[in-house]
């Protein structure tokens, strides 16, 4: 038969068990409880991921349009200007041919003499003729100097030189060229009665100019004008006379 063993009472160590504080429970440690954590905050970063995403996309869409914007802007600028730079050349600054005009021609000091026995009648004169350049351009054109050759029964009587100048925009110029009549040349073609009675004499002139026309410094153009003319002088009593008629004709080039 057992017998039982009385265990004495400790009364200090139950009084000093009821002293003491409560400890609190222990919290899951993610290291020991992964599955748990996981559960708890994947929701959250999915969330988080999927805004960046969201706000990732807007600011590509905004970059995305505004170089779009830019673009489209560059592109209809260069349009527009090449069109307005087109239709600027090809009305308002396209070059126009000037007008080269032989507007008279005047013989003075028409002077008549006894001559050798080739040519009994001697004629001295001197020829002064009015040309105008016109020119309708919105720039100036600048030319060279000039020459005007006079042509008589086919034999040169004289030639002309004018100086080099500068015709402003839309504008006429007028030059007088002025020369001696070669005697030897024309009184052959002259009789006393021609003198005293008068007589119609036809001389050519060709005259050419050379120039440029600078439009802004952008477009420049180089000219060359030639001009034929037949004119009609009546001569009579060694007097001044006047062309009486005048029929050119002039070449751009």
């Amino acid at each position: 038969m057992a017998t039982a063993t009385a265990v004495p009472y400790n009364a200090a160590a139950a009084a000093a068990g009821k002293d003491a504080p409560t400890r609190p429970l222990a919290i899951a440690s993610p290291t020991v409880h992964p599955a748990a954590t996981e559960d708890a905050t994947g929701t959250g970063d999915e969330e988080a991921v999927a805004t960046t995403r969201r706000w990732r996309s807007m600011q590509y869409l905004r970059k995305r349009r505004c170089v779009l914007w830019c673009c489209g802007c560059c592109a209809t600028s260069v349009v527009l200007l090449g069109i307005t730079i087109l239709v600027l050349a090809l009305t308002v600054f396209k070059v126009h041919d000037p007008v080269l005009t032989m507007n008279r021609v005047t013989l003075e000091g028409v002077d008549g003499g006894l001559g050798t026995a080739a040519n009994p009648v001697s004629v001295n004169a001197t020829l002064t003729a009015d040309i105008s350049i016109k020119n309708p351009n919105v720039a100036s054109f600048a030319f060279d100097r000039s020459e005007t050759d006079f042509y008589y029964g086919g034999e040169t009587v004289g030639v002309a030189y004018a100086p080099q100048g500068e015709v402003g925009a839309d504008r006429t110029v007028s030059m007088n060229v002025t020369l001696d009549v070669l005697a030897d040349r024309i009184s052959p073609n002259v009789s006393t009665t021609a003198l005293i009675f008068g007589q119609e004499y036809n001389i050519t002139s060709y005259t050419e100019i050379t120039g440029r026309v600078d439009v802004l410094g952008i477009y420049k153009r180089d000219l060359d004008i030639k001009m034929n003319c037949t004119i009609m002088l009546e001569v009579g009593a060694l007097s001044s006379v006047q062309s009486k008629a005048t029929d050119c004709v002039a070449n751009v080039s």
